[in-house]
């Protein structure tokens, strides 16, 4: 939220723009097209804006352009009908309700280009993805973005939330300045037990943790195709970092609407997550897992075991 208004005080614009399908809080404009479904989502070259929670305002929607991830040349063409209106680009390099699969290096530089040609920011929802490497997922790409949202791990464990970016955007924010472009105070702003909290989990987690982390995640990926393959259903796994799901299809989707369950995946997902919880392992309800640094290759191989034997029932038809 913080993001988005510094987006538009900064460059005097109303309307963002988001990938279809991704999660970016609670915010009225960030959440538009969220969960949209094949009778609401509208055409791949016009993506309708949908509401997620009844009552939403129609001028919410109206400000919000909905572009799909990992295709650049229909991103492109619906940023340039939107050009002069829009304050930022919204972006999560991987975002999970989309199909938790990395951003296409070539998506992402065209994204930056078209902002930077167009007076528009980029800004980067780093608020999961910061784990997957000591300088956010951001660094395995080419790209600076004009701001960055990130969270959660910051935190310790606790509420946390904050936003980077470039001096002179900032600047919006200052409360020293002559004139406030963006007057920003609350609760839970520079709350002692969080910034404490995630101030240690941030000197523990150093380049040596994520490695190992990310290892660590990776044996869990080979495994679980492994044992996909072995089993002959159809399922995939996509991921980076220390995060992976498991999909009930045959192929990595490339984007929301090909990660959309049908009836009988949503099935079988959910038999999957309920065989998994009897194995004594929780698995939010997209099948996504994170990693965390106390874990060792001992849990990971349990988890790598409890998937296979649900392949297993699956393929039996158990």
């Amino acid at each position: 939220m913080v993001a988005i208004k510094a987006s538009r005080a900064f460059t005097n614009r109303p309307k963002i723009a988001k990938v279809e399908g991704a999660y970016h809080g609670v915010y009225d404009y960030a959440e538009v097209s969220q969960a949209p479904r094949p009778e609401t989502w509208g055409s791949i070259d016009r993506p309708e804006s949908v509401p997620l929670v009844h009552g939403t305002p129609a001028s919410a929607l109206g400000d919000v352009v909905i572009i799909p991830f990992n295709d650049p040349e229909r991103a492109i063409a619906i940023l340039d009908r939107h050009a002069d209106d829009l304050a930022c680009v919204l972006l999560d390099l991987m975002p999970h309700r989309v199909g938790l699969k990395p951003a296409d290096p070539d998506f992402v530089t065209v994204i930056r280009e078209w902002a930077t040609r167009n007076g528009s920011l980029l800004v980067l929802d780093e608020v999961i993805t910061f784990r997957t490497e000591h300088g956010g997922l951001q660094s395995r790409y080419d790209v600076t973005p004009d701001l960055t949202a990130i969270g959660k791990m910051i935190g310790g464990g606790f509420p946390v939330g904050a936003v980077v970016g470039r001096s002179e955007v900032m600047e919006v924010l200052n409360p020293r300045a002559k004139r406030v472009l963006f007057p920003h105070s609350g609760t839970f702003s520079a709350n002692p037990i969080s910034t404490t909290a995630g101030l240690v989990a941030m000197e523990l987690f150093d380049e040596a943790a994520v490695a190992r982390l990310n290892a660590l995640a990776d044996r869990a990926m080979k495994g679980i195709e492994a044992a996909i393959a072995e089993s002959g259903v159809p399922a995939c796994v996509t991921g980076g970092g220390s995060m992976f799901r498991v999909h009930m299809k045959p192929q990595p989707p490339r984007n929301f609407r090909e990660s959309y369950l049908t009836p009988e995946e949503n099935i079988r997902l959910k038999a999957l997550l309920e065989h998994m919880f009897a194995e004594g392992f929780i698995l939010i309800n997209t099948c996504s897992a994170t990693l965390s640094t106390p874990m060792t290759e001992s849990e990971i191989d349990q988890l790598v075991a409890a998937f296979g034997r649900g392949f297993e029932k699956m393929a039996a038809g158990v």
